[in-house]
C-alpha cells in the first residue's frame, strides 16, 4: 500500500486486529497457575484416599460395597475436578462473569449431582453407604488438599494496574 491510499476503515475490518490484539486480564495468568497447581495437588492425593475407601468397603460389604465406593470416587472426583476446570475457563472473564460461572457452575454441578444420586437409589447392586462415604472422603480430601495448594501458592492476590 503507498502512502497516498488510505486503508479501509470498515467496522468490520477495524475492529478485528484490535480484537487479536487485546491485552489479556492481568489476573488470568495467575489464577491459571493456581488452577493447575490446585488440580495436580488433587490428581496427586485424592485418588489414594478413593482407593483406601474402595478397599475398605470392598472387604466390608463385597461386590455391592466395591461398586457403591467407585461409583462414589468417581462422581466425587468428577465434581471437584469440575470446579478447577470452571476456574481456568473463567480466569481472563470479567469479574461480574466469574461470578456468575462460578454460582451457575456450582447450582449445575450440585443439581446433577442429586440427579445422578437420585438415579442411583433404586440400583441394588451399589451399597448406598460406601456410595456416600467415598464420595464425603473424596469431596473432603480434595477441598483440604485444594486448599493447602492455594496456601502453598507464590501467587499474588492483588495485581495492580499496568499503568
Amino acid at each position: 500500500m503507498s502512502d497516498t491510499e488510505t486503508p479501509d476503515t470498515t467496522p468490520e475490518t477495524s475492529q478485528a486486529p484490535a480484537q487479536a490484539t487485546a491485552p489479556e486480564n492481568p489476573h488470568a495468568a495467575p489464577v491459571r497457575q493456581l488452577a493447575r497447581s490446585m488440580t495436580k495437588a488433587s490428581l496427586l492425593f485424592t485418588p489414594p484416599f478413593i482407593v483406601v475407601c474402595i478397599a475398605l468397603f470392598t472387604v466390608l460389604n463385597g461386590l455391592h460395597g466395591f461398586l457403591g465406593a467407585l461409583v462414589g470416587g468417581v462422581l466425587a472426583m468428577v465434581a471437584s475436578l469440575s470446579t478447577l476446570g470452571m476456574m481456568k475457563v473463567s480466569a481472563g472473564q470479567d469479574p461480574s462473569l466469574v461470578m456468575l460461572i462460578a454460582l451457575g457452575g456450582y447450582a449445575a454441578k450440585v443439581i446433577l449431582l442429586f440427579l445422578a444420586l437420585t438415579l442411583l437409589k433404586g440400583v441394588t447392586v451399589l451399597h448406598p453407604l460406601s456410595l456416600g462415604i467415598t464420595m464425603i472422603v473424596a469431596i473432603l480430601v480434595a477441598a483440604a488438599v485444594e486448599f493447602a495448594a492455594f496456601r502453598k501458592a507464590r501467587i499474588p492476590t492483588i495485581i495492580p494496574a499496568a499503568n
